[in-house]
């Protein structure tokens, strides 16, 4: 796999990335970026006003926006796209420099899964190299099953992490985000960028 962006260094205060938190409507993207970040998040939400609000009140239309801070030598920039395919104009634009990305889909509904493949069709033409892991949100555990139908679906590699997840408990998403945080160090070859954050150094957070 070639290699993804390099993290940026800020001045005195070690390296920043971009993480974009990415799935259908509802999945449970702006909840997963609440729940972790460590700032107050920039959220765009608004009203839903046509059929899907039966599932939602509410909808992210350009972004939300949140921060976590690993260790003294790394933090993480989390941006969470919008779902519905009118603002997939926004998908593009919030996957410039990202240094990989989350797929959060919902195991809890029938059909969860497969309305995440158009956005990431799109996110593979538009960032055909990016790493990134697949995060099953509302299930406690991925079953081999689950795990067949989530990579038959998706077409994907055996490579790419399959991670159960729940949006609404702290440690979970931070488990999600080692995760991707693992895979991209995993795929850089001489990488001159922080190691691997431990799950004890994300515990402290």
């Amino acid at each position: 796999m070639a290699a993804a962006p390099r993290p940026g260094r800020r001045k005195g205060r070690g390296t920043a990335v971009k993480i974009v938190i990415t799935g259908p409507f509802a999945a449970g993207k702006t909840t997963l970026i609440r729940t972790v970040s460590e700032i107050t998040v920039l959220s765009t939400e608004r009203d839903v006003s046509d059929a899907t609000r039966v599932r939602k009140a509410e909808t992210t239309v350009a972004m939300d926006f949140g921060r976590i801070t690993i260790d003294s030598e790394l933090v993480l920039y989390l941006f969470g796209t919008p779902g519905q395919d009118r603002f997939d104009f926004m998908w593009e634009l919030l996957s410039e420099g990202m240094l990989g990305f989350v797929l959060l889909v919902d195991g809890d509904v029938p059909d969860g899964v497969a309305q995440a493949v158009g956005i990431l069709d799109a996110f593979r033409r538009n960032t055909p190299q990016a790493p990134f892991v697949v995060a099953v949100n509302k299930v406690a555990e991925v079953s081999d099953e689950l795990l067949a139908a989530v990579r038959a679906e998706l077409s994907l590699a055996s490579t790419v992490p399959v991670l159960p997840c729940d949006a609404t408990e702290k440690a979970s998403v931070k488990r999600v985000l080692l995760g991707l945080l693992q895979h991209v160090l995993a795929g850089l070859d001489g990488a001159d960028g922080p190691g691997a954050p431990t799950d004890a150094v994300l515990a402290e957070v």
